[in-house]
């Protein structure tokens, strides 16, 4: 098989790096991919916006699956654009339409669909800025802290979470205003879930799904979680506060109607489905849906599958994904992330780096890439540092340890990933 994943970041590594484990796998190719995933994978130099380009070139190399990492280029339709062209249309994407895709492209979509179907959420409004008068009325019944969220695409900064009212109702017109573009120019107002965050994924061929491992990801900045939200300093896998009874209310209280619900409003949905819960007195609520993995979650998930890659994609093509067995390793898994020095704001990129030795540990490039032969930083987030062990505290040890071998000016990293689990 023949296989184009889509990205360039930690998650798009570690998506090639289990494809390129596949028996079946005969090319595989990463557009445009990072320093790491060349490695494994021939890069490719399109945009992920250029659609003919891509599908060109899938026509050309004989790709049979197209796996798109981020979200843009879903909720832009890619997946509409492949199924509508009689010459890309035998090409199978592995995600989800642009109408299924508007769960995680419109949080107004996404709050709309669990109101229908039942699926327990925060109570909420959305607001444009005609409305801003009732926004404002919205506020006054709600009680501290208060959730804004853009509607849209706001590359994982259109969600603010603040204390006072007066300082709220100033961000809700700064961004019903322009602060994150087209964005924002709806805002969902939301009831304030005071719990613990869980990341959870399905994956499904339209009809039947399986859960995958679980895990919680840490997005603050500074430990303790504190500061900044950024697009995740590390995560965990499994999750110690997961038991037989919280999956089965995950399962029949928001799994279920949520796929129920897919395909009552005929909603054409294949591949990944993240679901962010907020865990609330042992009662699952859905923070939110994004319509493909989660980084840095797939680098601490996809090392625990023990299963064919491809041998799971071929079932979600051909229907039979309730056939197939899919295993995962018993042992724990944790992740650590590496930043540039001002993440989640401003940073500075081409920083040399330096890589020494790396043992029982697997690096995943985030943010890198090639100047003149010298790697050097290319991002925020720069590295995922993944180690698998007997229970979480060995594998975090392994992952810290490897991280002293990977060295850039403004290395930043939390050591204190799983802090609240032990």
């Amino acid at each position: 098989m023949n296989v184009l994943v889509l990205g360039s970041g930690g998650r798009e590594h570690a998506i090639a790096w289990k494809i390129a484990q596949s028996k079946h796998l005969n090319k595989l190719y990463v557009a445009p991919g990072n320093p790491g995933t060349a490695y494994l994978a021939e890069n490719i130099d399109i945009k992920l916006d250029d659609f003919a380009r891509l599908a060109e070139f899938c026509i050309q190399s004989k790709i049979d699956y197209l796996l798109v990492g981020p979200e843009v280029p879903l909720v832009d339709g890619i997946a509409d654009y492949f199924l509508q062209n009689q010459s890309t249309k035998h090409i199978f994407v592995i995600g989800p339409n642009k109408e299924s895709a508007q769960l995680e492209g419109s949080k107004d979509f996404a709050k709309d669909f669990m109101l229908r179907h039942k699926i327990p959420t925060a109570r909420y409004k959305s607001f444009s800025k005609s409305s801003i008068t009732r926004a404002y009325d919205f506020l006054d019944t709600l009680t501290p802290p208060y959730v804004l969220k853009a509607d849209g695409l706001a590359a994982g900064k259109g969600v603010l979470i603040m204390n006072d009212l007066d300082e709220t109702k100033s961000a809700l017109s700064e961004m019903l205003n322009g602060r994150f573009g087209v964005a924002g120019e709806i805002v969902v107002i939301e009831e304030f879930l005071d719990g613990i965050e869980l990341s959870f994924f399905v994956l499904t061929d339209g009809n039947d799904y399986v859960i995958l491992p679980e895990a919680k990801d840490y997005k603050r900045i500074g430990e303790g979680d504190t500061g900044l939200n950024t697009g995740g300093m590390g995560a965990v896998s499994p999750v110690s506060f997961v038991d037989k009874d919280l999956l089965q209310k995950i399962e029949q209280k928001i799994v279920i109607p949520t796929m129920a619900g897919l395909k009552k409003d005929d909603m054409k949905y294949v591949g990944f489905i993240f679901i962010g819960l907020m865990i609330v007195e042992n009662e699952p609520y859905v923070i939110e849906y994004n319509v493909r993995l989660g980084d840095p979650e797939t680098e601490v998930i996809l090392p625990r599958l023990k299963t064919d890659l491809l041998e799971i994609f071929e079932a979600i093509k051909t229907n039979q994904l309730n056939t197939i067995k899919i295993e995962f390793e018993d042992k724990k898994a944790a992740t650590v992330v590496l930043v540039s020095k001002g993440y989640p704001e401003a940073y500075n990129n081409a920083k040399n780096i330096e890589i020494d030795t790396i043992e029982n540990s697997i690096v995943f490039h985030a943010g890198t890439k090639y100047i003149d032969e010298e790697l050097v930083t290319n991002g925020g987030r720069v590295f995922v540092i993944t180690s698998l062990a007997e229970n979480i505290k060995l594998a975090l040890d392994s992952s810290y340890k490897n991280i002293e071998n990977i060295n850039f000016e403004g290395k930043r990293y939390r050591k204190d990933i799983g802090f609240d689990l032990e």
